[in-house]
């Protein structure tokens, strides 16, 4: 047994979605979140840029005894997971697009991949592509996080964003959408209304799943209280966070 925290971080608000299903998962842990508000996105940064904040932000949890590191964040992910692992004394549990159980679904039609731009250009993601990606098309949604960032969850504005970007694949059958982005998670019945009959995939449970696991393992499931804690680069953050993390329903 171990009582310690488990530390969670994103750029942002997105990773809120993941720690809610964290919570719901495994209710008796204690989660920090650390929420890298102040520069966020990561999407639009460089790789070098990206790895720096995270190593940044996962040290910044560190000092506060966790256990196990989640990165709740696919862009994040993506571009550091392996400089976190190899930087950090603690287990470091990463997220990938839900490709794999959105192409398995047999679901008819493509698959659609949103995600940032970043999340898309990297290494790890060409390779879940190499592998499941037979029927994907990718979209990149460059400022579509910004949306949930602004708690726009549900807004002409952000309607009409969508209208545009999907566009260019009128008269195409999507079977599934891949909410490659955490933050996207927020904006489901958006991209649902936007996306009708086709089925939204995530990877905020698989990766509570892995969490599970990896304590399993190690002899690291808290017996209990159970609780949250939040941190951010911005001041204002997080106000932000807790009413994310207070929406009524899931995610």
């Amino acid at each position: 047994m171990d009582q310690r925290p488990v530390g969670v971080m994103d750029s942002g608000l997105g990773g809120v979605s993941v720690l809610r299903t964290l919570v719901k998962e495994l209710p008796q842990e204690r989660f920090i979140y650390l929420g890298d508000t102040r520069n966020a996105p990561y999407g639009d940064k460089p790789e070098g840029e990206i790895r720096r904040l995270a190593l940044l932000c996962a040290h910044r949890l560190l000092d506060r005894d966790i256990k196990a590191l989640v990165v709740a964040c696919n862009t994040a992910t993506s571009a550091a997971a392996e400089a976190l692992r190899r930087a950090l004394p603690i287990p470091v549990i990463g997220m990938e697009p839900a490709l794999k159980p959105a192409a398995l679904a047999g679901r008819p039609g493509r698959v659609l991949v949103m995600a940032t731009t970043a999340t898309l250009r990297q290494k790890k993601f060409k390779a879940l592509m190499a592998r499941y990606g037979q029927r994907a098309i990718l979209l990149p949604c460059p400022g579509l996080m910004e949306f949930a960032e602004r708690g726009e969850l549900d807004s002409p504005a952000l309607d009409e964003y969508l209208r545009r970007r999907l566009a260019p694949l009128a008269g195409m059958q999507v079977g599934a959408a891949v909410l490659g982005c955490t933050h996207y998670v927020f904006l489901k019945e958006a991209i649902a209304k936007a996306l009708p009959g086709a089925a939204l995939f995530d990877g905020n449970l698989g990766t509570a799943r892995q969490l599970r696991r990896v304590l399993e393992r190690g002899d690291q499931l808290s017996p209990g209280p159970g609780g949250v804690r939040f941190m951010s680069t911005d001041p204002q953050g997080v106000q932000a966070m807790e009413r994310m993390f207070a929406l009524p329903g899931g995610v």
